[in-house]
């Protein structure tokens, strides 16, 4: 049986109503979300058995979070309890030329102060053959890096694939610093997904003529920095998302996927965008859904990219697109008419 593990933080999310700005909001919507989390679903959702590891405040938010993942089939079992708070993130939607906004309330929760102890790799990876992490969660702490590091050398023991999604945020941390950690953890990862910045801002290989400031995208570059990736760490396959911002409002969206030596890029997108937090984590989840299903270089960035095409379309973070929705669109049906 497959199974996905994801470790990482959890997160309560508020956000105004609509594109209002937080300085004219009177009330705030609430929803879960973080990006291990996000992943866990999508692939609960399509059908494999997924869980999350984190640790939680012991009180009704952290119980409510743990019910949120729940209620999409996402087993949080292995949830450790315990600490003062969990982490908050305030969302503020973009539209047009004014870029979406995001405000984090994250120091000393649960998780960013979790020990070594907390947490028995052993017994938690059991019956797993998938592992995911992103690099937001060693830079939470020097607890949370170590404590990462101790569940990639169980993977490593018991042969379990590991995925990692590079996800620099320099408000955690330096550049150097990321590099540096990210650098020592690498050597445990089959399967790394970034951005188009995420390379170039943890270990500086940059992507060619590519500006993403102006939507500019040198589509070789990227093929050249999925190659030194697999050189420099010994990776057996690297996804990137594609995106060219028009606006807040209009995104190009599509995928590299590069493996055994040869680059596979989906078809490309243009989406009318409803909300574009965990959109990159929406292409992590659907990638390793489709990898661990045995499907095809090709097939599987496809799936990737329209899976995560679909997530932009939707509130808040989790991507709910079901297989049909997703299979139909990558065979073109892509133009929104109603279905009864």
């Amino acid at each position: 049986m497959k199974k996905v593990i994801t470790f990482g933080e959890i997160m309560m999310r508020l956000n105004p109503e609509g594109y209002l700005r937080l300085l004219q909001a009177q009330k705030l919507e609430m929803s879960f979300a973080g990006g291990e989390a996000n992943v866990a679903v999508s692939v609960a959702n399509f059908g494999m058995k997924a869980a999350f590891v984190t640790k939680l405040p012991d009180n009704v938010l952290g119980r409510r979070a743990a019910m949120e993942l729940q209620k999409y089939g996402v087993d949080t079992e292995a949830i450790v309890y315990g600490g003062e708070r969990m982490g908050i993130y305030f969302v503020e939607k973009g539209a047009s030329q004014r870029p979406s906004k995001v405000l984090y309330d994250r120091g000393a929760s649960a998780i960013a102060l979790a020990e070594r102890p907390d947490f028995d790799w052993e017994h938690i990876l059991e019956g797993a053959n998938w592992f995911h992490f992103t690099g937001i969660t060693p830079a939470l702490s020097e607890g949370c890096a170590e404590i990462c590091e101790d569940a990639l050398r169980v993977c490593k023991e018991k042969h379990i694939t590991v995925s990692c999604d590079l996800n620099f945020r320099k408000k955690l941390w330096s550049k150097e610093k990321a590099g540096e950690v990210m650098g020592r953890l690498m050597k445990y990862v089959d399967v790394c997904i970034a951005n188009e910045a995420d390379a170039a801002d943890v270990f500086g290989i940059c992507a060619g003529n590519s500006d993403i400031s102006k939507g500019e995208l040198d589509r070789q570059g990227y093929v050249s920095v999925a190659q030194q990736l697999v050189e420099r760490f010994g990776i057996k396959s690297v996804a990137i998302t594609l995106r060219k911002s028009i606006s807040a409002s209009i995104n190009h969206w599509g995928g590299l996927l590069y493996t055994g030596g040869e680059a596979f890029f989906s078809p490309e997108y243009m989406i009318q965008i409803v909300d574009r937090v965990g959109g990159g984590d929406s292409f992590a989840g659907a990638l390793i859904y489709a990898l661990n299903s045995g499907y095809e270089p090709q097939k599987a960035v496809n799936f990737a990219a329209a899976a995560s095409c679909l997530k932009h379309t939707m509130e808040y973070d989790f991507n709910l697109s079901t297989l049909e929705e997703v299979n139909s669109l990558m065979q073109g049906n892509a133009s929104g008419r109603v279905q009864r």
